[in-house]
């Protein structure tokens, strides 16, 4: 088995006619081949299920059979277990595959195989010395296609020979500096299953990441940082394709969530890390909180109102004016994915996470049970005074609780789920009684900013006594998570 570590990102046709007389391939003899390439799987998707794929790929007069393992990938960047060996097409032999249950898994299914889809690409090949590294570039231009839909494959993949990872990102700022080039996170195989199955985009909600307490905080943290960076790259496309409620939603909860994780582990984090880091995306994640918010006030604060006053003309004005509000919001956020410093920032923070070293050796348990304890105390704290609370007090309380979540979620599989799920579950219904005050809160703000003055009358009226009766119903649902079995290790 090999491991395949691999950066691919993506460019224009024209950027890939550039990038092949580029000053750093000047007198490298390159390789062209011609890849066919047909994948396999069974009638229900079992190996798309577990990440998997298996192919035939026909590399000039030789037959390949490739599997490869399809871990998840971040600013571009992916590490794959990758089997290959000669052979016949159409006969499935995995001897090669020398992981046991992965090989039985694989046997145990070959005689359902069908052909999923095909890739049929020009490939040109050269092999770069760089820094300590020998890096493999290669340009690939074609087609993806299944059940008679097609789309096209321009792409670059630099993969590590031998050498240091750190290496493949500095070459790619090389070229950054000449050619527009974007870090790609769907592999060939993933846009084939998509093209296969005829997927619409759909918005990507965060996953629970995979970390043990065998880990330091600082592999725990790597992970994690790259499961948001994950998040937020795959809502990415829905972003820009028009810029929808949900796309922008988790958006904006990856950036949060990736936020909070640097805070979160500042304390073993080096200095210089956070200090790059901690505020690099406060910029687009703005954007988003802007964007999210009129999207929040046009879809779940305005409709009771103009329910409840439908023939009220302010109500009337009010709405066109969220709705243009609105659609600057998200050309603010689709101007930010466009500007250059965009894929430079991706490429540079991946680099940084996959180059830390850990400064304070720690074991993981300890220190999530000391951060976890730390937010415990700090959102009880303000939840045992919450009627003495200001405005200003209860919005850093709902804050506490939402990082108070994202690090029991982060925290999550070293906790005993017995006790963690319904202590979540109370967090969550918390969080959204206090989302619902905010949105409140929020809308007083929005209204003036639309309508440049103050809403008056009974709508004004409205709103207060709507937020007036959250407030009401807020201790019930403070006691009911401050009387939650705390998780613990």
């Amino acid at each position: 088995m090999a491991t395949e570590i691999e950066l691919k990102l993506q460019l224009s046709p024209k950027a890939a006619r550039k990038l092949c007389g580029h000053p750093l391939l000047e007198g490298i003899p390159s390789q062209k081949q011609h890849l066919l390439n047909t994948y396999f799987d069974t009638p229900t998707l079992e190996l798309h299920a577990r990440r998997v794929a298996v192919r035939f790929r026909k590399k000039g007069w030789q037959w390949l059979c490739t599997v490869k393992s399809a871990e998840p990938a971040s600013g571009g960047l992916a590490m794959r277990s990758e089997w290959e060996t000669p052979a016949t097409p159409g006969t499935f032999d995995f001897s090669h595959v020398d992981a046991d249950d992965f090989r039985n898994f694989l046997e145990q299914r070959s005689e359902r195989f069908e052909p999923i889809f095909t890739t049929d690409f020009h490939r040109q090949i050269w092999h770069v010395p760089y820094g300590e590294s020998q890096i493999e570039l290669a340009i690939d231009r074609g087609q993806i296609e299944s059940r008679g839909l097609h789309t096209s494959i321009c792409e670059i993949e630099l993969e590590l020979l031998s050498g240091k990872v750190e290496d493949i990102f500095g070459l790619t700022r090389r070229l950054q500096d000449d050619i527009d080039l974007n870090p790609a996170i769907a592999s060939k195989a993933e846009r084939g299953y998509k093209l296969f199955l005829d997927e619409p985009l759909s918005p990507f909600k965060a996953r629970l990441v995979a970390i043990d307490a065998s880990q330091t905080p600082i592999e725990a943290f790597r992970n994690i940082a790259l499961g948001c960076l994950e998040q937020f790259q795959r809502n990415e496309p829905g972003l820009l394709a028009g810029g929808e409620p949900e796309f922008i939603h988790q958006a904006r909860v990856a950036l949060r969530r990736l936020r909070s994780a640097i805070k979160l582990f500042a304390p073993v984090l080096p200095p210089e890390f956070v200090a790059a880091y901690g505020q690099t995306w406060q910029t687009l994640a703005g954007a988003l909180g802007d964007a999210r918010n009129w999207d929040v006030f046009l879809e779940e604060t305005l409709p009771p109102i103009a329910a409840a006053f439908p023939d009220h003309k302010d109500v009337k004005r009010l709405r066109k004016a969220a709705q243009a509000r609105a659609k600057s919001a998200r050309k603010s956020v689709i101007g930010l994915l466009a500007v250059r410093e965009y894929p430079r920032l991706l490429l540079e923070f991946t680099a940084a996470i996959y180059t830390l070293g850990d400064t304070l050796p720690i074991p993981l348990d300890d220190f999530a049970r000391q951060q976890i304890d730390g937010h415990i105390k700090k959102a009880r704290k303000l939840a045992t005074k919450h009627a003495e609370l200001s405005l200003t007090e209860r919005h850093k309380m709902r804050i506490a609780f939402k990082k108070l979540r994202y690090t029991l979620e982060f925290f999550a599989p070293l906790l005993p789920p017995k006790r963690l799920k319904p202590y979540l579950a109370t967090l969550a219904k918390l969080q959204n009684e206090l989302g619902l005050i905010n949105d409140h809160v929020t809308a007083e703000t929005l209204i003036r900013e639309a309508l440049k003055e103050k809403l008056a009358g009974p709508v004004h009226g409205w709103i207060s006594g709507r937020h007036a009766l959250l407030i009401s119903e807020l201790p019930e649902v403070l006691q009911n998570w401050l009387t939650q079995q705390q998780p613990r290790q």
